[in-house]
């Protein structure tokens, strides 16, 4: 699998980040939730994930740019 690089709103690129994966899906690379009271509002983790928190600005900027993305970028015809 390879990643590309979306964006993050920290400075420098650290984390948390957001990156589109070549199989169609989204990594995040973050800081693990570890506030166990968060923990447990969380529903079917199964084994081998976990939680990270995300800024909802980054989400938003992500959408944002993929969007516009969208409408410049020709989409093939189905």
């Amino acid at each position: 699998m390879r990643l590309r690089f979306l964006g993050s709103t920290s400075e420098a690129g650290a984390c948390p980040s957001l990156y589109e994966t070549d199989r169609g899906t989204i990594v995040v690379q973050g800081l693990e939730l570890v506030d166990a009271e968060a923990r447990g509002d969380l529903r079917h983790v199964l084994d081998g994930e976990t939680a990270v928190e995300v800024p909802r600005e980054l989400l938003v900027e992500i959408a944002r740019r993929v969007l516009v993305h969208e409408k410049t970028v020709p989409q093939p015809a189905a």
